[in-house]
Order: C-alpha cells, then sequence, then structure tokens
C-alpha cells in the first residue's frame, strides 16, 4: 500500500488519524491545510479515488476567479466568494502560480435583460464588490468585437489554473494524502469511523470529512447519513477559440436567476487561449465527460430520485435548449454570437468537458448556495458547485471548524 504525498512513505495494516477527509479535489485539499493551520498537530489523511488531485470539477472548469457579484447577499456564497477571491490571488501570489485579476463584463444583448442586469448592480453593490455600469460605445473600449446594449465591468475578477492551486495546497497541507482507491465501506465505531477503499487501504479516524464532490451523496449514504439530496451531474461543454484575437479577456451574457448556471462566456485563460462554454447538458454519469459515457446503475439512482422528475418537468425548456446546443454546433455558435457577432461555426474547436456535481432536492429544487451539514462524527459538503473554486480557502477552513468542533467534543 502506498502513500503519494508527504514524501510517499510505505505502510502496511491499518491507518489511524484524528481527520480523514475524503476527497482530493480543491475543498477537500484546503480543508486539510486549513486543519494544518488552526490545528498544528492534527493528524489529516486526504482520500482521493485517482491517481492525482484535482482530476474532476477542480482541474475541468474555465479557471475563473469568481467576484461574488451573483450570489445572494448573505448567503455563504456570496460571503465565501468576495472574501475567497482576495484570499486566492494572496494565495497565487504568495506561492508563485500563474494567475491575473482582468476584470470582466457582463453584457446584456435583448431589452428584457436590462433590468436583470440592473439587479446585478445593486446586488454587486450590497456585497461590495466595484462595478461599473458601461453603454455600448464602452463596451467596445474593452472588447472591440464584443456587442451589447449595455454591460457592466466587474474589476475583480481573475484567472487561474486551479490544478496548480490543489497541488500546491496539497504539498502545504502537510497531510498523508492516500490516491488510487475509491471508498466503498464505512462504519461508525464508539471511538470514530472506519473507513476502507477498493485498494484495500483502511483508515480508522475520530472525524471524517465528506469532500467526494460527484460521489458526495453517495459517501453519505455509505456513512448510514441520509443526505436529503441527490447529485444530478450536468456536463458542462467547451470550445477553444480559433481566433483568439477576438476576444481580450472575460465575457459573459446576463445569467438566469432561475437556474445556477451562468450561460455560455468567452474566457481568457492563463495560457493565452479562450475558452467558449459551458452548456449545462445531463451527464448520463456521474463522471460522463461525454454523451458517449453511459453507467446504466448511477443514472438508475438518478432516475428514482423524485427531485430528478420534478426538476425535469420544472424546466425541460431550459434543458432542451441545452442539449440542442450540445448536439448542434451552429445552435452553439448562434449563442456565442449574441456576444461574439463576428464568431464562425470554423472557428470553435472542441475542448475538453467537465460536470458539475449539482445538488437537487426531494422537491426538483436546484440547491442554490453551499450545503454543508453534519452528522455523528461527520461532516458532509452536499454542494459545492461554482463558486467553489474561487471560495476554497473560506470553505476549507468553515468545514475544518466543524471538524475540530466535532473532534474535541468526541
Amino acid at each position: 500500500m502506498q502513500y503519494a504525498g508527504v514524501g510517499g512513505v510505505s505502510v502496511g495494516g491499518g491507518v489511524d488519524c484524528d481527520v480523514l477527509v475524503i476527497g482530493g479535489g480543491i475543498v477537500g485539499l484546503s480543508t486539510a491545510h486549513a486543519l494544518a493551520r488552526l490545528a498544528p498537530g492534527t493528524r489529516v489523511v486526504v482520500l482521493e479515488k485517482e491517481p492525482g488531485p484535482a482530476r474532476h470539477q477542480t482541474g475541468r472548469n474555465s479557471g475563473v476567479i469568481h467576484s461574488g457579484i451573483y450570489y445572494r447577499p448573505g448567503s455563504l456564497k456570496a460571503r465565501f466568494a468576495v472574501g475567497g477571491a482576495a484570499e486566492m490571488v494572496k494565495f497565487c501570489a504568495e506561492h508563485g502560480i500563474a494567475h491575473e485579476v482582468t476584470g470582466k463584463l457582463i453584457v446584456a444583448t435583448e431589452r428584457s435583460e436590462l433590468p436583470r442586469l440592473h439587479a446585478l448592480v445593486q446586488r454587486g453593490r450590497e456585497n461590495g464588490i466595484p462595478v461599473r455600469e458601461l453603454g455600448p460605445a464602452q463596451i467596445s473600449e474593452y472588447e472591440p468585437e464584443v456587442r451589447g446594449l449595455a454591460a457592466i465591468h466587474v474589476g475583480t475578477t481573475g484567472i487561474v489554473d486551479y490544478g496548480q492551486v490543489a497541488a500546491q495546497l496539497a504539498e502545504s497541507s502537510g497531510a498523508e494524502i492516500v490516491y488510487g482507491g475509491a471508498v466503498d465501506l464505512i462504519s461508525r465505531r464508539s471511538g470514530g469511523v472506519a473507513v476502507r477503499t477498493t485498494s484495500g487501504t483502511v483508515v480508522r479516524a475520530r472525524v471524517l470529512v465528506n469532500c467526494a464532490g460527484l460521489q458526495c451523496d453517495r459517501v453519505a449514504r455509505l456513512a448510514g447519513d441520509d443526505p436529503g439530496m441527490r447529485i444530478v451531474p450536468f456536463r458542462g461543454e467547451y470550445y477553444d477559440l480559433a481566433r483568439p484575437s477576438l476576444v481580450r479577456g472575460l465575457v459573459y451574457p446576463v445569467p438566469d436567476p432561475a437556474f445556477p448556471f451562468l450561460g455560455v462566456h468567452l474566457t481568457r485563460g492563463i495560457g493565452g487561449g479562450v475558452h467558449v462554454g459551458p452548456n449545462a447538458v445531463p451527464a448520463l454519469a456521474r463522471e460522463g465527460y461525454g454523451w458517449g459515457v453511459v453507467r446504466p446503475r448511477e443514472l438508475a439512482d438518478e432516475l428514482a430520485w423524485p427531485g430528478s422528475w420534478r426538476m425535469a418537468a420544472r424546466h425541460w425548456r431550459y434543458g432542451a435548449g441545452e442539449i440542442r446546443r450540445s448536439l448542434s454546433r451552429r445552435a452553439f455558435t448562434e449563442a456565442v454570437r449574441r456576444l461574439l457577432p463576428a464568431v464562425e461555426a470554423s472557428d470553435l474547436v472542441p475542448a475538453s468537458a467537465g460536470v458539475r456535481a449539482q445538488a437537487v432536492l426531494r422537491d426538483g429544487t436546484l440547491v442554490d448556495d453551499f450545503l454543508i451539514r453534519e452528522a455523528p462524527r461527520t461532516v458532509h459538503v452536499l454542494n459545492a458547485p461554482s463558486p467553489a473554486a474561487t471560495a476554497s480557502l473560506p470553505i476549507g477552513r468553515e468545514v475544518a471548524r466543524r471538524a475540530l468542533a466535532t473532534l474535541h467534543t468526541a
């Protein structure tokens, strides 16, 4: 049995620790990092089923440091994204991780979007975010090829490679990180929790932290807890822009407040290329990065959840449009042209997709805030999609505090 991380030491038999974190994405690694700072000497083990960190949501997003402008004032998303953006920039500067505070435009292309754009201005100000309102001529000063009736400029938005951030958090945490085995058994005991993985690793901990992302509801059920939600995976498909000179920075449409998705946007990354996307289509597996990836057991579990059907009945028109844009590059191009009229279908080069772990309640409600729940000797992170990467440092501290409180009362 090999430990990867912390020197790659070799151990035999079971492993004992104070806190066991399941999930080696950015939230799990940030939690381990926070534990080391809040309670030095705490023995922390991280279990990650993949051969390395950040292989799913963390490493497959658009790399945006979000400002927090979209989120309801007072919500965890608003508080953690606004503070987390500044912390992320500081963390990257301290560790030499390439990043840039670029600002971004949110552009209204139809009159019906203007009230929502003005509401975002107000929300941004309530969240303490600097916002500048722009007319058509001012839009062109920022983005000569972008067209719109009005826009807002959000100065605190930035870009980074979150895979590099996760790798640094893993290194800085001092935790023992075990790769290459999925959790398949969890047993609560009088002194704590015992966990077994498919690779045969057994870890005994006083407190368990579930940061399993796309698998978090499954892990909660393995622990004997009813999470009250199910993860419904939505695939986000991206293209690379063959003519990146068309876009200088980051350009977003005005989002529909009924959905936790931001719509197809344009993002210039750290490497200079421009990502276009994502859309949001139902995935046929938890890690279904293409239409050809189908896992019947996972799909059956999703369809057995009443909330999946209620969500579909409520939002089928929106979903049909997303599927159409997934299956037709012409339809996807039409969506992009609303913001960038010069783009042609030939400018869109398929790129790697991501999958969003979206929590859905029994009544079909899409959970719109971060969701953290506690049970005996466990802390479950049950909804942490975007902007969780931006907010990962404060999320990690919050989860670490809850884990330590449980540890001290256990």
